[in-house]
């Protein structure tokens, strides 16, 4: 059945432009080009927008006789938005939906003055997720991914990319890929899987990296692929972790599988990772607050979109946020992410990933929106089909009981109150 939305509010279509290209100057700033003033509906069909137009004129034309209160008129099901206003589901491009055991002690030891590198040293970070989520059955592994998703969906996350990571073996990391193929068959919140076998290395290879490097590229990545359990393949490239040539050699590995690569990017020392990320075609290079000069110049001559997560910079009490503003001066795209995490980012939403960029990252508004919709679209490889309202794209929408788009980054905690529905696929969830 065929569904009709009308008597919208503020609807942010976000379509305006060569979307091929970064929006930048007034094509990003005008709120007048990008969001369709109050009185707008949508006729969608078969999970897709089919039409954008008046309410009056869309009543008239396909269900001429709904009398303004019944939920179905002339066999089409009726959305009366009310004036809520209506954007693009969010689109969260860098989460680890999946992960067990409890890290919040490290609160404390972050307040004492340990470092990242410090805590994982004496057992903590991720080794210490790894050791208990290596003890979850694939069920467990599925009811954590799919709560943790359907969390996100009531935040207004429609879609989001998962990453693997705390297993660290062949036998766990495939578990964890497993899950999300099944959570993305049965949580509404749509779910593309990363491998993120390279994000630290397990306690039985600490002395001996080189070997498991070699099973990431002679085992994993091929079992991975073989499977088709990931979409993209990700390195934590990093001082203490995976070096650039390490990065180089996962990643040239993984394109080779038809894996596409990305990267964990110059979080807390500039390592090179942003030029890596061009050098080696990266979807996306991601978290960036200590890149520099030469990595800025690298992104900016590539298709990379650069995706920051200033939750974690947040979390982590740290004042080294990404700077957002330099990124879109240089008309490299930018894209938001929650870092979902046991560690160093607990934080599902995105409104408050908003609130962050903005207030922390230099962006604007309308810089914002585009962040955790379109652009974190593109850092999916997802342009075509998600993150716009238009015609063709998938019906994937927030409605919100606000008057102006303006509101949404300032509710930033609000959304029990705020989020009125959230429509996936052309339905009301």
């Amino acid at each position: 059945m065929r569904v009709l939305v009308v008597n919208a509010g503020e609807l942010a279509h976000l379509s305006h432009g060569d979307l091929s290209e970064p929006l930048k100057g007034q094509e990003m700033s005008d709120k007048e080009l990008n969001v369709y003033e109050k009185g707008k509906g949508l006729l969608i069909g078969d999970g897709k927008v089919l039409k954008i137009a008046d309410s009056d004129e869309l009543i008239s034309e396909f269900c001429p006789s709904w009398d303004g209160s019944k939920e179905k008129s002339d066999g089409i099901s009726v959305v009366n938005a009310r004036g809520n206003a209506i954007i693009p589901g969010f689109v969260d491009s860098h989460t680890h939906l999946i992960w067990s055991g409890d890290r919040s002690n490290e609160m404390a030891l972050r307040q004492s003055g340990m470092s990242y590198s410090e805590i994982s040293e004496i057992g903590g970070g991720i080794t210490k997720t790894v050791r208990s989520t290596r003890e979850c059955t694939l069920d467990e592994l599925i009811n954590i991914g799919s709560t943790n998703a359907n969390k996100a969906l009531m935040l207004g996350t429609t879609t989001l990319e998962a990453k693997s990571g705390y297993g660290l073996n062949l036998e766990s990391e495939i578990a964890i890929l497993r899950a999300y193929k099944v959570v993305n068959g049965i949580s509404s919140c749509n779910v593309y899987s990363t491998w993120l076998g390279a994000h630290d290395f397990p306690d039985e290879f600490k002395d001996n990296k080189k070997e498991y490097i070699r099973l990431i590229c002679e085992e994993m990545i091929p079992q991975v692929a073989e499977q088709e359990l990931a979409v993209f393949c990700d390195v934590f490239c990093e001082k203490g972790y995976y070096s650039v040539d390490d990065s180089r050699k996962i990643l040239e590995t993984a394109k080779k599988y038809k894996l596409i690569p990305r990267l964990h990017a110059d979080e807390f020392v500039y390592s090179g990772a942003s030029e890596l990320a061009q050098e080696i075609g990266a979807i996306s290079a991601d978290h960036l607050m200590a890149i520099n000069e030469d990595g800025i110049n690298a992104l900016s001559k590539s298709n990379t979109i650069a995706t920051l997560l200033p939750g974690t910079t947040f979390f982590l009490n740290k004042n080294c946020y990404a700077n957002g503003r330099k990124l879109i001066d240089k008309n490299i795209d930018v894209a938001l992410a929650t870092d979902f995490n046991p560690g160093t980012c607990t934080m599902r939403s995105l409104s408050n990933i908003m609130f962050l960029a903005i207030q922390n990252c230099g962006l604007t508004l309308e810089e914002s929106f585009l962040g955790v919709t379109y652009n974190a679209a593109k850092a999916l490889d997802k342009k075509d089909s998600l993150g716009l309202i238009k015609n063709g794209y998938k019906a994937d929408m927030i409605f919100w009981d606000i008057q102006e788009l303006d509101e949404i980054p300032y509710w930033f905690d609000s959304y029990s109150t705020k989020i009125r529905k959230v429509m996936k696929d052309g339905r009301i969830l």
